[in-house]
């Protein structure tokens, strides 16, 4: 059995336009974060969010709480993936002491959820977005064959992909996994550094 599924939403332009708007939301928070994680050279996620949550709920206040804690965790993993990964430019043994460069999240930038922003009752699925949650019929056997309510999800990704659509991406835990943060994910590209993120030198 896949430790993956993927879901395309079949949206209407008023939904992909409120999804387009969370989704430039939660970069913005991701944005937020960015500097404190260069100039403390910290993105453990549970530091991150005793350093920064309540800021950034008093600066985003439209974001609800566990979209911010999601972003939170956004950052996390980009900046274990592009200060740790070996194979990354900007491995910290590599830059050998020098400033970090300053992570910038696009607008396209995914966005995580969980089973706080995202729930599935049969084959109805419901979705945070900033004004209201937002309901889709998705397909019961797609969501059968994964063993989608006998297994215990790790994560959930929306992304916008190039023809527009609105996809998400579900992992499952395997075996005896827990709650510690997941290993970083193993981009498509094979690259440390997402194409959604910028990396801003002596910013």
């Amino acid at each position: 059995m896949k430790n993956s599924l993927r879901l395309v939403l079949q949206v209407t332009p008023e939904q992909a336009a409120r999804l387009e708007a969370l989704q430039k939301a939660f970069a913005e928070v991701c944005n937020a974060l960015a500097p404190i994680v260069r100039e403390s050279r910290i993105w453990n996620r549970v530091t991150l969010h005793h350093m920064a949550y309540k800021s950034l709920r008093e600066q985003f206040p439209a974001v609800g709480s566990q979209m911010i804690c999601n972003a939170i965790y956004s950052v996390s993993r980009t900046a274990r993936a592009v200060f740790q990964d070996a194979a990354s430019p900007f491995n910290l043994q590599k830059l050998q002491g020098q400033p970090l460069p300053l992570l910038r999240f696009s607008d396209n930038s995914p966005v995580y959820f969980d089973r706080h922003t995202l729930s599935l009752r049969g084959d109805q699925l419901s979705l945070y977005t900033l004004d209201g949650r937002m309901r889709f019929r998705v397909s019961a056997g797609a969501l059968s064959q994964a063993g989608f309510h006998e297994r215990k999800l790790s994560e959930v990704v929306m992304s916008r992909r190039a023809d527009g659509q609105y996809e998400l991406a579900f992992r499952f835990a395997e075996g005896d996994e827990t709650e510690a943060p997941p290993p970083r994910v193993k981009l498509r590209t094979r690259r440390p550094i997402p194409e959604y993120v910028q990396l801003e030198q002596g910013a």
